[in-house]
């Protein structure tokens, strides 16, 4: 994300409030402030960062996969997320974001 858009990251707001509304237990937003490059893979290599951007990492914990399925379902038909899913309004280009699902280990 270009780091002259993070004012433009209220979209982090409504998106909290939204997957909180239909049932996430936690939801996190964060800007990296020390994410260095690296020799073989990194952050910044992974979303090919240019010059002017910043790394921002997310998280949203649910009870289990199925949960998940099911909020993301609710998530992606709620009104409130359209307004944020087109291209030219989010502040981030979307083809470069990195996401999946993860197993605890420890906790």
């Amino acid at each position: 994300m270009l780091t002259a858009k993070l004012d433009d990251w209220r979209v982090a707001q409504v998106a909290k409030t939204v997957w909180m509304g239909h049932g996430a237990l936690e939801y996190i937003e964060a800007v990296g402030d020390d994410v260095p490059e690296g020799k073989l893979t990194s952050f910044p290599m992974s979303v090919k960062l240019e010059e002017g951007e910043v790394v921002v990492f997310s998280w949203i914990r649910y009870t289990s996969r199925e949960e998940r399925d099911r909020i993301l379902a609710l998530v992606m038909a709620d009104p409130r997320s359209q307004d944020h899913m087109s291209p030219e309004s989010m502040p981030f280009d979307g083809k470069r974001m990195i996401f999946g699902g993860f197993i605890i280990l420890v906790s």
